[in-house]
């Protein structure tokens, strides 16, 4: 497959997806992925089976299903920088974890650390967020918990009239 390729980001779905550049125009991931892996299957024909190159041209046939399957599910982003950059707070943090002090000072630290990843992940600010949580929480009826769910309370809170600035 001769043309460039390149990464775009989706207007509509903020999603990323790989195009290639040819003679006919852009051609969109599911046929490049075919013949990328066509082209794999071909090279790996003609390796030694324990050379280097070899390792290196399984490793994608082996995790194919993986690898397509943001070609299935349209909500499914392309690359997993949110895990990735979740997983390096969590690497950057364990240098400071190993002054917890004892078991019940690392659960509530791993509490927090996971509170605060979703908070970072819906947008919402973590103080306010647990504020009215542990302000209200005393009083909410067990039927209404799910109310309190980090992405239900966000969008319960887009929903209300914001407060205008009196001069």
């Amino acid at each position: 497959m001769n043309g460039h390729w390149f990464l775009f980001r989706s207007r509509r779905s903020d999603r990323l997806k790989i195009l290639a550049w040819d003679r006919d125009g852009f051609v969109h991931s599911r046929p490049l992925l075919e013949g990328w892996h066509e082209r794999l299957r071909t090279l790996r024909e003609t390796l030694l089976p324990k050379s280097p190159m070899a390792d290196v041209v399984n490793y994608s046939p082996n995790q194919w299903p993986e690898l397509t399957l943001f070609l299935e599910d349209g909500a499914l982003p392309i690359d997993n920088r949110a895990s990735e950059r979740e997983m390096k707070r969590v690497v950057l943090n364990r240098k400071n974890s190993l002054f917890v002090g004892n078991v019940r000072g690392g659960r509530t630290a791993a509490i927090l650390s996971s509170f605060t990843a979703t908070c970072r992940r819906h947008g919402i600010d973590p103080q306010l967020y647990l504020t009215r949580l542990l302000v209200n929480l005393p009083t909410c009826p067990m039927s209404n918990l799910d109310a309190w769910l980090p992405d239900r309370w966000k969008l319960r809170q887009s929903n209300l009239p914001q407060p205008t600035a009196v001069c």
